[in-house]
């Protein structure tokens, strides 16, 4: 389909560098003709928040921007190109480091990095907010896939302060490659940002979340990848649920598990995806208290991964099984307020049955929290310290596991495996 020229006019071409995609709704409504009402009216909002969009210097609502960009008739790539971050300055050759001595001397920079890497997670966000906001220079650090797949292990063992270290590089190579505006290039970056959500989230930072998970879905509907498409809307319809915004995560998922049984579901990949999207809806009803829908969609999710292998191959992007399903029953029981049903949907559940280090202390975590949900302090501790030998991470850096452990801490301080769980934290 050709692109109207007026897109391609100096004006245009000015607000896309300035990063300036309200600017550009503006100018493609008045190239139009229309009045803000005009086109309050196809958004189904009013003149003024038309005008907000219009004039803010960043982007709030990325689903509002993407359908007033569609309605005056804005490029997709167009679009894009303006939710970009800024181009990088420094010179790719540039080193930027703590100091000259740092500079000079390797054992030091080794052992700052050392240090910054022990202080946790959150120390190291500076980084990743950094490349938020002004994307690096490219590295060059080698094939993409491969260190993606690396990010995707690190994730998977709970590695978080490693992962937080590796991702400002992914995000910079990832911009890098995608300027190709190949396709495959475009995925590969959304399925960056999409990591990026995810441990975010983990994290329990949400307002960084959101803002790597809106990109994630920006460059997957450029990409044109179902699956891309299908990763970015999850990661962020748990962002929305953390923020309080359940209906609207709940229509997107839906929105997005529609689309995807549409392709008729030909594949593995596909079937996963479609399983792991009725799983993470069937929690965001429960955590909306919608008991009846999510306890449908539980039950469909089963049904749509009977075909499913009992281990995902390693590598797939919707590592879902029948034993991760019926992990999900339990958190769904457990968002419900019904413990005693959480914890009789993981009796029959153990470690073997999931091949990640952070699906097993996954496991141990969420039954941790159907025990405490039921008072039952020992069996707390007991999986809570499950999930440490399997994965530190998993309860180290989540607000909601540490929490538990705070009270368990605080509550019970002489039950069988409150101390060494306290000892497990600070090491």
């Amino acid at each position: 389909m050709p692109v109207d020229p007026f897109w391609s006019t100096p004006e245009a071409r000015e607000l896309v560098e300035q990063r300036r995609p309200g600017a550009l709704i503006r100018l493609g409504r008045e190239h139009r003709s229309w009045t803000l009402a005009t086109l309050g009216d196809r958004l189904g909002c009013s003149p003024a928040t038309v005008s907000r969009l219009e004039r803010r210097g960043h982007v709030v609502d990325l689903t509002l921007v993407h359908r007033a960009a569609q309605a005056v008739g804005v490029p997709v790539h167009v679009l894009v190109s303006s939710l970009a971050p800024p181009v990088p300055k420094v010179p790719k050759a540039t080193r930027v480091t703590a100091s000259s001595y740092a500079e000079e001397d390797p054992m030091r920079r080794r052992t700052l990095l050392t240090a910054t890497a022990a202080a946790g997670p959150v120390a190291l966000l500076v980084g990743l907010d950094e490349a938020l906001a002004d994307t690096p220079a490219a590295t060059g650090g080698g094939p993409l896939d491969a260190r993606l797949a690396a990010a995707r292990e690190l994730y998977d063992k709970g590695s978080h302060a490693r992962l937080l270290t590796a991702l400002p590089g992914l995000i910079a190579d990832g911009h890098a490659a995608a300027s190709s505006r190949r396709e495959l290039d475009q995925a590969r970056l959304s399925s960056v940002y999409s990591l990026a959500a995810a441990v975010l989230s983990k994290l329990g930072s949400y307002g960084r979340a959101r803002l790597t998970a809106d990109r994630a879905r920006t460059w997957a509907e450029v990409s044109g990848s179902p699956l891309a498409s299908a990763a970015a809307v999850r990661e962020l319809a748990i962002v929305l649920r953390h923020q309080d915004r359940g209906e609207e995560a709940q229509r997107l998922m839906a929105a997005a598990a529609s689309a995807l049984e549409a392709t008729g579901l030909r594949t593995d990949a596909s079937a996963s995806a479609y399983a792991q999207m009725l799983c993470t809806l069937s929690y965001t009803a429960a955590r909306s208290g919608h008991r009846a829908e999510a306890l449908v969609m539980t039950e469909e999710a089963r049904r749509a991964a009977r075909g499913l292998l009992a281990v995902p191959p390693a590598g797939r992007l919707f590592p879902i099984s029948p034993a991760a399903v019926d992990l999900y029953a339990v958190g769904v029981h457990w968002a419900l307020g019904d413990a005693g049903a959480a914890l009789e949907a993981g009796k029959n559940l153990h470690p073997a049955q999931f091949p990640t280090a952070e699906r097993k202390a996954r496991m141990s975590t969420d039954m941790a929290r159907a025990w405490w949900a039921w008072g039952r302090p020992e069996q707390t501790a007991r999986a809570l310290l499950d999930a440490c030998r399997a994965s530190p991470g998993e309860v180290r850096d989540r607000p909601a596991i540490r929490s538990i452990v705070d009270e368990l801490a605080e509550r019970h301080p002489r039950t069988s495996g409150v101390r060494e769980l306290r000892a497990a934290m600070a090491r």
